[in-house]
């Protein structure tokens, strides 16, 4: 259950029940969020506090919400928690991400839509045991998957690696820990990771452990692509969700 303030706003996205819709696209950077708006029918600013900005609009007349989630899986699964107790159900983060396995290096790529993600991080180990996966819902990966196609983009499903130390991974060779982050990178490398990152896993776990639905698409150059795709996929799932309402 999330901590919420005397006026019924959550205590750090500082949002209450009302102030968003069920779909929810996650960006991790709080200027990221006045983009996206862009894309949805009469947008506005919900709430910004700490790293969490929010803005709430309507995609084909239903009300959808963009919100910062800030770097990383700790700040990430605070936001989750809260939206989710003020009626958020479904999520898709947006953002960037680097190129891990040899395939993902194709310059034809756009990027990558996120089917599962690799529980390197430590804040979803005080959720469940890492035995646990990070799965994404195949229904969001499906409507991801529809709206590159439409849109004729080249987007590649697959696994990404949720990390905590960005420069463990672009400087590992300053770190104490050298040799371990070297062997783990190798491991991804050739178990076909496809992406790096830093807030799917916590994105995941939460959902499934909250039976939510999120995916993530992230563009390995182009984030206006990215979100493209993600801004189609909540229209193909609202209209999903319409037709299995009726």
């Amino acid at each position: 259950m999330a901590v919420f303030t005397d006026e019924g706003k959550t205590y750090h996205v500082r949002v209450g029940k009302g102030d968003i819709g069920r779909y929810v696209l996650l960006p991790g950077d709080p200027f990221r969020t006045d983009l996206i708006a862009s894309y949805f029918d009469d947008a506005k600013l919900v709430a910004h506090n700490r790293e969490h900005k929010t803005w709430t609009g309507t995609l084909n007349g239903v009300p959808v919400s963009v919100v910062s989630t800030g770097m990383g899986c700790p700040s990430t699964a605070i936001c989750l928690e809260e939206l989710i107790a003020c009626g958020a159900d479904t999520f898709i983060r947006v953002g960037t991400a680097g190129r891990v396995c040899d395939r993902a290096f194709d310059p034809t790529l756009d990027g990558v839509i996120n089917t599962a993600a690799v529980r390197d991080e430590g804040t979803t180990k005080h959720y469940i045991p890492i035995e646990y996966p990070a799965v994404a819902d195949r229904h969001v990966v499906a409507a991801l998957a529809d709206s590159a196609k439409q849109l004729g983009y080249n987007f590649i499903e697959g696994i990404t690696q949720s990390k905590d130390s960005f420069y463990g991974q672009h400087e590992p060779e300053n770190m104490p820990a050298e040799p371990w982050l070297k062997a783990r990178w190798e491991a991804w490398r050739r178990g076909n990771v496809i992406s790096s990152e830093m807030e799917s896993a916590a994105i995941f776990v939460i959902s499934s452990i909250r039976g939510c639905r999120a995916s993530s698409v992230m563009a390995y150059s182009e984030m206006p692509k990215s979100v493209e795709v993600a801004v189609g996929a909540l229209r193909i799932l609202i209209e999903q969700d319409k037709a299995a309402e009726k």
